[in-house]
């Protein structure tokens, strides 16, 4: 065969083979380049997401059920950063999610480290117990004639088996008038431990009190003052101060009027009546009942402006300082004398942290509200109070903000609102759309979050609120502060009498806004995932800048598409297994109806129906006794036949056995024998007392969610 000649090309010159590996990474090349570019457009907002970082492993350790998952959650977070610093080490996207993967590790190791921290001895059983302890903290709650009272045990000789903190309540009437902070009293008193959830998505007391090291509540029969206090420090004179101060607003105003005024001035809400006070929740108001932003705002910018004008009545102090620094430092004092002032609650100092923020960058001559300072309060706070981040205050109030400096950061909405030279009808038309707007981007931020903890919404809040946050920070708190002052003088009747009529117009509105048709919705238990999708996708609108924000509109759909599939529990059974309630076609039915007040509240929310429950007996079909009640509950064409017990006296074992062989589900807050054999579930004290609460969805294929697997193996599980 002749050889090549010099037209035919020769190996050397043919071009190399691209296999599968160089073709893959000369992808991933141009996929890393314009993520890159992206990550470069966005460069001012990725720090926004190191606080996200950190709450997202922090809500996985809430969420995740064990400590092999908690562990296994570290590990992904940390190689996975050290992946991204690894792969492209280069690359500002890569260097911001190692960030962001590291600031979860930390999150999740945060919480984890606390809760380990916070652990104190949990009463197991309940009974009576006597045992002498301190007062650590002392708060009068006119509205339910109760004082609350948080005492450290002397854990000596008998009490050595009790917890080392318990919250008492004790019933008005017995409380000894020498009865105050760090006294120290003999108690007889019956414990309880911390409750859990009473069904899947109720409210978790006993999370709350691991991290506040509660190891017990209690229902005081006799508080003795054995040692009045001595020396009291300054916690004890400021909580002494503030109940001094609640208790002289409320006998200058009284009723729910008085209970308002407290809490605007202490934070004390326990003289506001129930009705009063839900209310208030229902016309989306409730804010204004505790000490936060907007009271703090309202203390810090008036003794700011307040400072500034005396100041600058005097030449040579206005062309010598800056001024703005000055008042802003006054201010400073003043939001954490206020803080300090009225509890020094979580909420409170979250809000006071905020606010320093803000009133620092003033000084510094920055924008006076920005999201990096909103980043760097979360930042704070989730470091030191991680706990925080599962409750609806810190979701809230942090939602709240968000959705407000997002708004006005809008090109469209900042040149909208800013001021210009018109009539003065024009202003305040553009005034009020600027308030309707902000009211409504922070409805729409709070709904999923009011959905997924109290199981309802407020649709009128929005409107409310353009009448209620001025009336209360321009004219209600300046008023009593003016009463206040004017006390010694003995010059106040006026201005309290003014104070109790705008207070008397703000609950009006409440009510009126509350009785509206149509002003709450309500949703049974949000799932979980849902409340992700919603939560992922808001704060990828929020935090970024170019159109890719838009993708954030996918979770939020999905997650409202999740919440609006997920059925409504068809029965809701109770830990205790006393209460049971089922959903009927016009409202709830419950099986006791003396139940309390709580209980029927509980109830309802989880069920997603607002109204007063009605008796289980009232039922089409039912048949009660006073020990046994028996109904039918029709899903899907099956008929299901519900028996439970309602007496605490023994039932006869052939009527009993007979009762549960027809029933499908048999409920009962006592344990049953053996005998007892429903078709389906028996949830009787045995079985509830390792599963909690249940939620029951009587589908084709039947589900049941129980509280256990809400708690996972987290400390303040029962087991």
């Amino acid at each position: 065969m002749a050889a090549s000649d010099g037209c035919a090309p020769s190996i050397a010159d043919e071009p190399p083979p691209r296999g599968l590996a160089a073709g893959l990474r000369a992808a991933l090349s141009r996929r890393s380049a314009r993520l890159d570019a992206l990550a470069d457009a966005e460069r001012d907002q990725l720090p926004l997401w190191l606080p996200v970082g950190l709450g997202l492993g922090t809500a996985a350790w809430f969420v995740l059920p064990s400590a092999p998952a908690w562990t296994a959650f570290l590990l992904f977070a940390g190689g996975t950063a050290a992946a991204c610093f690894a792969a492209a080490a280069e690359t500002r996207w890569a260097r911001a999610l190692a960030l962001f993967w590291l600031a979860a590790l930390i999150g999740c190791a945060n919480i984890w480290w606390k809760a380990e921290r916070v652990a104190a001895p949990v009463l197991r059983r309940e009974g009576v117990a006597t045992f002498d302890a301190t007062v650590e903290s002392l708060q009068r709650l006119p509205a339910e004639e109760i004082v609350r009272l948080v005492v450290k045990v002397d854990r000596r000789g008998a009490a050595a088996r009790l917890p080392e903190r318990i919250r008492l309540n004790l019933d008005e009437e017995k409380a000894p008038p020498d009865l105050e902070a760090e006294a120290i009293v003999a108690v007889r008193a019956w414990l309880m431990p911390p409750p859990p959830p009473a069904v899947p998505g109720a409210y978790d007391f006993a999370r709350a009190a691991w991290f506040q090291r509660l190891g017990a509540t209690a229902r005081a029969l006799e508080v003795t003052v054995t040692d009045p206090p001595r020396r009291r420090g300054w916690r004890a004179r400021l909580a002494s101060a503030r109940q001094s101060l609640a208790d002289h607003v409320r006998r200058r105003l009284p009723g729910g009027e008085g209970g308002i005024a407290a809490a605007l001035a202490t934070g004390d809400q326990g003289g506001i009546p129930e009705a009063d006070a839900e209310a208030m929740r229902r016309s989306g108001l409730a804010h204004l009942l505790s000490v936060s932003g907007l009271h703090l705002t309202a203390v810090v910018g008036a003794v700011m402006l307040l400072t500034l004008k005396l100041l600058a009545l005097s030449p040579a102090l206005a062309l010598r300082f800056r001024l703005v620094v000055i008042a802003a430092g006054v201010g400073a004092a003043a939001g954490i004398a206020y803080t300090l002032f009225t509890g020094a609650e979580v909420p409170t100092i979250r809000s006071c942290i905020a606010a320093i923020l803000v009133l620092a960058g003033i000084a510094l001559g920055r924008d006076a509200l920005t999201l990096r300072l909103v980043a760097v309060g979360a930042l704070i706070v989730l470091l030191v109070w991680p706990e925080s981040l599962v409750g609806p205050s810190f979701q809230m109030s942090f939602a709240a903000i968000v959705a407000i400096v997002v708004l006005h950061d809008h090109p469209r909405v900042r040149a909208f609102v800013a001021r210009r030279d018109e009539a003065l009808p024009l202003k305040l038309l553009r005034l009020i759309a600027g308030l309707v707007l902000t009211g409504l981007a922070v409805e729409l931020a709070l709904i999923p979050i009011a959905l997924f903890h109290f199981h309802q919404a407020g649709l009128y809040g929005a409107l409310a609120n353009i009448v209620a946050i001025p009336l209360t920070t321009f004219v209600i708190m300046p008023l009593e502060a003016l009463a206040l002052a004017a006390d010694p003088l003995g010059l106040s009747a006026p201005f309290w009498w003014l104070a109790g009529r705008a207070l008397a117009f703000l609950l009006w509105l409440a009510h009126a806004v509350a009785a509206a048709p149509g002003a709450v919705a309500m949703l049974p238990a949000l799932p979980r995932g849902a409340f992700a999708c919603l939560v992922a996708g808001g704060l990828w609108l929020a935090l970024w800048r170019t159109r890719w924000r838009i993708a954030g509109l996918l979770p939020i759909l999905a997650g409202a598409a999740w919440a609006l599939a997920t059925p409504a529990p068809d029965l809701l059974v109770t830990g205790d297994g006393a209460h049971l309630a089922v959903r009927t076609g016009d409202g709830l039915a419950i099986l006791r109806p003396r139940a309390g007040d709580y209980v029927r509240d509980t109830l309802s929310e989880n069920a997603g129906i607002g109204g007063e429950p009605r008796e289980l007996e009232s039922l089409a079909g039912a048949s009660c006794s006073p020990d046994l009640c028996a109904a039918e509950v029709i899903r899907h064409g099956t008929r299901w036949r519900v028996l439970a017990t309602r007496s605490p006296y023994l039932v006869d074992f052939d009527p009993l056995r007979r009762a549960c062989a027809e029933a499908d589900i048999v409920v009962s807050d006592r344990r049953l024998p053996v005998t007892c054999r429903p078709r389906w579930l028996k949830a009787d004290r045995a079985l509830l007392a390792r599963t909690g609460g249940l939620s029951i969805v009587l589908g084709k294929v039947p589900e049941v969610t129980t509280v256990a697997s809400f708690a996972g193996e987290h400390p303040w599980a029962v087991r």
